[in-house]
């Protein structure tokens, strides 16, 4: 049974729109709210699905819960998304063991990253960010695709990812987790949340994490690790203030320390040596300026520094980035079918770059004034319009619209749309971090920030099937495309025209006459329980991608799976005693690049082969923890080969970065969960 904390106070406005029209208590969570932490927090056991689509949000939202982050081993954010068709995560390269993911057929850069509605993971923090947030940290997880709301910023592209962590409001002073693969892998997590005062003014949340690898393995026979050998350290401090005027005040810490060394087994062969190092601290500031509430001023402020040190065999890549963003605001409610929300919001960002023994400094500043309007009309319709115009350093001024609709004509059927632009800055060797291990000559505008643009739109419609009271049972079907009109291409491109030498090419999109960038993506989703405990979740994505590159015989994008397709099942005894999940996969083909053609009598047609993957898990609960096993990749397939030129390593045409597959086979692991509970 999960247990969650019904609340009820007014929500810090330093993060943007609260969903008023929340049909469930899980859903004060989401995209365009933060959950309200309440003083009088009272404990309710409930059932809670691992993962649904929330019926009250305006916007289309997949909620991975509590109970979801549970269902996989979930070290980290990159392992918790295999339930989900919506986003695809896979390696970047086979030796430095940075993920990415891909949401509406687009490189995760693209998707819009939150931490309680800041933004985060930008920058030098991008390729390896994935890793450095451990599941057990989150109590949830919001999938929203499309064009969001503007008020963070409009980087979010194809979507936003909000994350949100355990609360100091938890009635859990203490909370450790701990497993064990048989790769060696293993990882701790311990939490405490704290509240320090009667009148419960003052509560905090201490989350302590570290996770590694004992051994480094090689099953394929290549001569690479499998997985880079690491150390993680990541120490976090939330702070929460609530005054009996209505202030409320959150503040915080976070530092991280991780190392990693991947390539090949042999000390004097081709190595990666990484060192990463990061600390931020945000405060919010929440103030009521009506006696009722509906009229409030907040103010969100974050610093990050990072700092990074690596090395790709002969390749250094050292750079440092310090990094403001700056949110001030004022929101309105009128009445239940109006609200404004108008603002002032600065994105900083300062990078100093040793870039293969080239320095190169970088200050980009995006300066945005926005708006943003709500009606809703009870629960049968709402409208969210937002505008925003930014100026850009080294560019100029860019205004950006942006609309979100939804209607529900009946109860059990729900309409949503959403359109509008997308702008961010390139980095490109950041974005494909893949690209530093490979021996390629690497050439173009790989040192410069372009402004990417983008227009995303998209519906969806979802009916919840009237033979089901509970509402669990819905089929949902949505469709997105995204098109650039700007954006920093990357060209695996092999041999130059010129040159007998392996080059990859970094080049922009206006470059291209008559170019084109776009994705269409259409997505299937049907959840039901079946009976008592049973729950059945079955959805396909299907993906074309296009894009013009210079050296490509066609017109589809390389490494872009066409489709997926998940099914999960979940069983839970009375009580939740014993629970049992298992996962099915189908992941589809993708277009090679076409050197790859070929190789190793591989890809002959210019596409990958489909494969499956399996996961299942068995958890065991008692009074204040739980026991659980499972296993991962259970039918044991791997790419082949994935590695090209690995015999010879620091050959020029030694490519470590065409990842389409799994690089490890079966992993098998245990753990367990103790949870201590508040007592009065």
């Amino acid at each position: 049974m999960n247990r969650y904390i019904l609340t009820g106070i007014l929500p810090l406005l330093s993060v943007v729109c609260i969903d008023v029209h929340a049909q469930t208590p899980v859903d004060t969570v989401g995209i365009y709210g933060e959950r309200r932490d309440s003083l009088e927090a009272m404990v309710v056991v409930g059932s809670q699905a691992g993962n649904y689509l929330s019926k009250g949000k305006d916007i289309r939202t997949e909620v991975i819960t509590a109970a979801g982050l549970c269902k996989m081993a979930c070290c980290n954010l990159a392992e918790s998304f295999e339930n989900s068709a919506s986003v695809t995560v896979g390696y970047s390269d086979a030796v430095t063991g940075a993920r990415q993911i891909r949401l509406l057929g687009q490189s995760g850069v693209y998707t819009q990253m939150l931490d309680e509605n800041r933004p985060v993971m930008r920058g030098l923090s991008a390729p390896w960010g994935l890793n450095y947030v451990p599941g057990q940290w989150l109590e949830s997880i919001q999938i929203a695709k499309g064009s969001t709301s503007v008020i963070n910023g409009v980087e979010s592209m194809t979507g936003q990812i909000n994350m949100e962590h355990r609360k100091p409001t938890d009635e859990k002073p203490l909370y450790v987790q701990a497993s064990i693969m048989n790769d060696t892998k293993a990882d701790l997590n311990v939490i405490s949340s704290l509240q320090l005062d009667e009148m419960s003014k003052w509560s905090t949340v201490i989350l302590a994490h570290v996770d590694g690898n004992f051994k480094a393995m090689d099953h394929n026979g290549d001569g690479f690790m499998d997985d880079p050998k690491q150390l993680n350290f990541a120490l976090s401090n939330r702070w929460l203030y609530f005054g009996q005027d209505g202030v409320q005040v959150r503040f915080g810490v976070r530092a991280i320390q991780d190392n990693r060394t991947g390539g090949q087994m042999d000390p004097s062969g081709w190595r990666s040596d990484i060192n990463n190092r990061s600390l931020n601290g945000y405060v919010k500031v929440g103030v009521p300026v009506s006696e009722d509430g509906n009229r409030s001023l907040a103010l969100v402020a974050d610093y990050t520094y990072q700092n990074l040190q690596s090395v790709f065999d002969s390749r250094g890549y050292d750079a440092g980035q310090n990094s403001v963003f700056v949110n001030m605001m004022y929101q309105d409610i009128s009445s239940d079918n109006h609200k404004f929300t108008l603002g002032v919001s600065e994105m900083l960002d300062v990078y100093t770059e040793n870039v293969m023994g080239t320095d190169v400094n970088s200050r980009l500043s995006d300066l945005g004034l926005y708006g943003e309007y709500t009606y809703h009309s009870g629960e049968k319709f709402s409208a969210i319009v937002g505008l925003r115009e930014d100026w850009y350093s080294g560019v100029g001024l860019r205004f950006t619209p942006r609309v979100t609709l939804k209607w529900s004509p009946v109860e059990s059927l729900v309409f949503r749309a959403n359109g509008g632009r997308g702008l961010r800055y390139s980095n490109p060797l950041l974005d494909n971090i893949g690209v530093l291990s490979t021996n390629k000559i690497i050439n173009g505008d790989y040192l410069e920030h372009t402004l990417e643009d983008s227009w995303t739109f998209g519906a969806n419609a979802t009916w919840y099937l009237p033979f089901d009271k509970s509402g669990k049972t819905f089929l949902s079907v949505d469709y997105f495309h995204t098109a650039f009109t700007e954006q920093l291409l990357y060209d695996n491109t092999d041999f130059s025209t010129s040159s007998s030498l392996p080059y990859i090419n970094f080049y922009k999109l206006s470059s291209m006459s008559g170019g084109l960038s776009c994705t269409d993506n259409i997505q299937v989703d049907f959840s039901s329980e079946i009976f008592s405990g049973f729950t059945c979740t079955l959805t396909g994505r299907f993906t074309d991608a296009r894009q013009t590159l210079l050296c490509q015989s066609d017109d589809i994008k390389p490494m872009t799976s066409r489709y997926k397709a998940v099914l999960n099942l979940q069983y839970a005894t009375h009580l939740n005693k014993w629970i049992f999940d298992f996962t099915a996969s189908l992941n589809g083909p993708c277009r090679v690049w076409d050197f790859m053609k070929g190789y190793k009598g591989m890809y002959k047609d210019g596409y990958t082969p489909a494969y499956p993957l399996l996961y299942a898990q068995v958890t065991k609960r008692f009074k204040g923890f739980d026991l659980y096993m499972g296993g991962e990749n259970l039918t044991g397939y791997t790419q082949r080969d994935p590695i090209i030129n690995a015999s010879a390593a620091r050959m020029p045409d030694f490519d470590a970065s065409c990842i389409w597959g799994p690089l490890m086979g079966v992993k098998v692991y245990a753990g367990v969960r103790l949870t201590i509970w508040k007592t009065e």
